[in-house]
């Protein structure tokens, strides 16, 4: 994966995070790209210790993993810079 690909796919996954989770996300679209593209390596690493093998076309599990991480992600990051 290269450095524009890891940015490019983990600004999806961070957009795609923020869109499933309900309510509204104070997050700027740099942290947001930052949280998506931490997770989207997670989720690939994860992916392949689960032994999801590579396939020819989409990998659909990658993708979803890495999404559910990048939404792990963002409400922890909301809760840890959540103004009391």
């Amino acid at each position: 994966m290269s450095i524009l690909g890891a940015i490019v796919g983990g600004l999806i996954v961070g957009l795609l995070a923020r869109f499933i989770l309900p309510g509204r996300q104070n997050l700027s679209l740099p942290i947001t790209a930052a949280i998506g593209i931490v997770a989207a390596l997670i989720g690939w690493w994860v992916a392949g210790v689960l032994g999801v093998q590579s396939t020819s076309g989409i990998d659909w599990l990658r993708w979803i993993i890495s999404i559910i991480i990048a939404a792990v992600g963002i409400v922890g990051y909301g809760a840890v810079t959540k103004k009391s």
